[in-house]
């Protein structure tokens, strides 16, 4: 079994956890942190058992597959400098800040044969399967995604940071062209919309009403998806759901079966599967940039009101 050298660019919050499933993954070897403050890369690569380096040129050096976490205005830099060193490239969400950005990190992945995944993290969680394996046209979809003022992700509002999660997700289940939105936001603790709502409507009749908020005092990150045979509603976070359909003139209800599991585990998985088969990843940065349009036009919208 080929073991995939992986490696982490950023050692914040979010890459610091990268580092630890790389750590627990028998296909993929943690060989290397990189991150600005090198007594941060440090910390992170001694407790994870690898090494700290001081340049992206030194990370692409010991690993082939590589985590990018830093923040997102540097996305496209850093990215772009991985994929033309030789190393494949999970990016977390969102792909880039703009679409430009995230146009330059895709033609670096086709011009250098480099796979580019987007950390879609939902994708991977096992209660979508249940929406892919159930679903067949969907008429309605609501989402909720709520939690605690994160101290992080600040320099983007609740649109790029939350509710891109929901967005991939209804478009990656949807399949239809987006023809109206209407959409609206609160700053409350930074500059940009602490809290927002969006509602679309899709060329094939498809409605999404997707809510948004990181000052909420609970998490929250729940979908229900309704057909004209019957409705899902599933909860991300407890990786639990229910499923109801019409029986005569009664509803009948049953309890969804989801094997539990970590998603970042099973993204990450999947990344260095990616990168040792040679195939697809599963979110594509076309994918990640669909998404990221979709976030970017709501939240114009929401800043026209403003």
């Amino acid at each position: 079994m080929e073991i995939i050298r992986a490696g982490v660019a950023g050692a914040g919050a979010m890459g610091r956890n990268h580092a630890r499933v790389y750590s627990m993954i028998p296909e993929a070897k943690l060989c290397a942190v990189y991150d600005a403050d090198a007594g941060r890369a440090k910390a992170v690569a001694d407790e994870f058992g690898t090494v700290p380096v001081t340049s992206l040129e030194e990370l692409a050096e010991l690993a082939e597959a590589i985590s990018v976490a830093v923040p997102t205005v540097a996305h496209r830099e850093v990215g772009c400098r991985l994929m033309d060193l030789g190393s494949h490239v999970l990016m977390e969400k969102p792909i880039a800040p703009s679409v430009e950005d995230a146009g330059a990190l895709v033609d670096a992945s086709k011009r250098n044969g480099r796979i580019l995944q987007v950390g879609h993290i939902e994708r991977f969680n096992p209660v979508l399967r249940q929406l892919e394996e159930r679903l067949t046209r969907p008429k309605f979809i609501e989402a909720h995604r709520l939690s605690p003022f994160p101290n992080r992700s600040i320099d983007i509002g609740v649109v790029l940071d939350l509710m891109i999660h929901d967005l991939e997700i209804i478009l990656h289940l949807v399949r239809s062209p987006v023809t109206s939105i209407d959409a609206v936001g609160v700053p409350v603790l930074t500059p940009a919309e602490d809290i927002a709502n969006a509602r679309l409507r899709f060329e094939n009749g498809c409605v999404a009403n997707v809510t948004a908020s990181r000052i909420s005092p609970e998490k929250m990150r729940k979908i229900r998806v309704f057909q004209s045979d019957c409705y899902l509603s599933l909860d991300y976070q407890e990786q639990a759901g229910q499923i109801h359909w019409r029986d005569g003139m009664s509803i009948q209800r049953a309890e969804v079966e989801v094997a539990k599991d970590e998603p970042l585990k099973l993204e990450l998985a999947a990344f260095i599967a990616s990168v040792a088969n040679g195939h697809d990843p599963a979110v594509t940065g076309q994918q990640g940039t669909a998404a990221l349009e979709l976030a970017l036009e709501i939240t114009r919208l929401i800043h026209e009101q403003g």
